[in-house]
């Protein structure tokens, strides 16, 4: 099948991009992994023996960063409609976390303990239809802070992939209202001519 420009494109920048190189190195499941430790350096996120939850979690990128650095004290609970092969210090649950039934597993495995940090690089699936990508891309955020709002602890932290256009100032201001400070992060991991960025939302109000 021929490939069009736009995912050859895709696949040349993949094939050569240092991050992905250096993943392959590092043994690590993606170049994602390198935007949470950034993150992580600057905004100090993650410490031994935290609770963590993990939403969009396949390929398991970020959770496999936070499973080490949370150590044997510490727990990841991962979250995605996709499979994800077994992490150390992760405990993962297939489905869509919004699933009435799936959100029951989730609180019942936090066994009324509250996350210290939430963490989510959670992408829709693209149709190429750049209007109807960014309302389902802000849909899925959304979703998200719903989810920080039930379960994260008092004064506990959030970063969630943000990306900008229609909907992503409103949801700035929304999160702005169950936290101390919002900042707005782009890490050198993440490619410059992306939209991502990272909302790093530190002491919850609860």
């Amino acid at each position: 099948m021929k490939r069009s420009k736009s995912s050859r494109r895709w696949l040349d920048e993949h094939v050569n991009d240092p991050y992905v190189k250096q993943a392959q190195k590092d043994g690590l499941r993606s170049r994602a992994s390198y935007k949470l430790i950034e993150l992580d350096e600057k905004d100090r996120l993650i410490r031994p023996g935290m609770l963590i939850m993990d939403l969009g979690s396949a390929p398991g990128g970020w959770s496999q960063i936070a499973g080490r650095m949370v150590g044997d004290q510490g727990r990841v609970i991962a979250t995605d409609i996709l499979p994800m092969d077994s992490l150390e210090n992760v405990d993962f649950i297939q489905g869509d976390f919004t699933d009435d039934k799936v959100f029951q597993q989730l609180l019942d495995m936090l066994d009324g303990r509250q996350p210290d940090l939430v963490i989510s690089d959670i992408a829709p699936n693209i149709s190429g239809v750049a209007v109807a990508d960014q309302a389902a891309a802000m849909y899925l955020v959304e979703l998200t802070l719903d989810m920080v709002r039930q379960v994260l602890k008092p004064g506990g932290n959030y970063v969630v992939k943000v990306f900008q256009g229609d909907g992503s100032d409103q949801f700035l201001k929304d999160m702005r209202t169950s936290f101390d400070k919002v900042m707005i992060r782009k890490p050198d991991a993440s490619r410059s001519r992306s939209r991502e960025v990272y909302m790093v939302g530190k002491g919850f109000k609860g």
